[in-house]
């Protein structure tokens, strides 16, 4: 069997697109994932195969994304001894509100560590997904340094880039980068 650092569990076939976001960060830090589509709901014995599974990879860490109800992250949680991070999905109707209350408000004994709404919390689950998993790894510590020097970064050499041009000219570039970032 394929030894696997976190496990990704989605609740809708919709919910790829965002995880995404989370997967391009375990790979930028070199490490697995396993990827499944289980329903709190709808799957349930499917949904304890998934978890048992990725047990028996060897997961540390698993990662549940889930828009209305909810429920999935928490259904994990109750199955496991592992930590559990539930990213709640941007919905239409509650603009996630829906989605980050019930992830949030795990009973007594049922802890999951809930991020952000959206594509902010995907990245954030991948984030604390490898600070976890970095308590025991000297390598992924480093790894984690470069990255927050790399974000702080970008930060700095945008704020260069407003000095020097102004507000005006600063704000018609950027524009035009995410009009073509869009495109693509």
């Amino acid at each position: 069997m394929k030894k696997v650092d976190i496990s990704i569990l989605v609740g809708s076939n919709s919910d790829l697109n965002l995880i995404q976001e989370t997967i391009t960060i375990l790979k930028e830090f070199g490490l697995s994932y396993s990827l499944n589509i289980a329903s709190a709901h709808r799957t349930t014995d499917h949904l304890k195969q998934c978890i048992e599974g990725a047990i028996s990879a060897g997961v540390k860490v698993f990662v549940a994304v889930a828009g209305m109800s909810a429920a999935l992250p928490g259904v994990i949680a109750s199955q496991t001894i592992l930590p559990v991070i539930g990213v709640p999905v941007d919905g239409k109707t509650l603009s996630g509100l829906d989605s980050l209350f019930s992830i949030a408000q795990m009973p007594k004994g049922v802890p999951v560590a809930t991020v952000a709404v959206g594509k902010a919390g995907a990245v954030n689950a991948a984030i604390l997904a490898v600070q976890i998993l970095a308590i025991n790894n000297d390598n992924l510590k480093e790894k984690l340094k470069r990255y927050k020097v790399k974000i702080a970064n970008i930060v700095v050499k945008e704020d260069l880039k407003l000095q020097k041009d102004g507000i005006d000219k600063y704000l018609k570039r950027s524009a035009k980068e995410n009009d073509k970032n869009y495109i693509k």
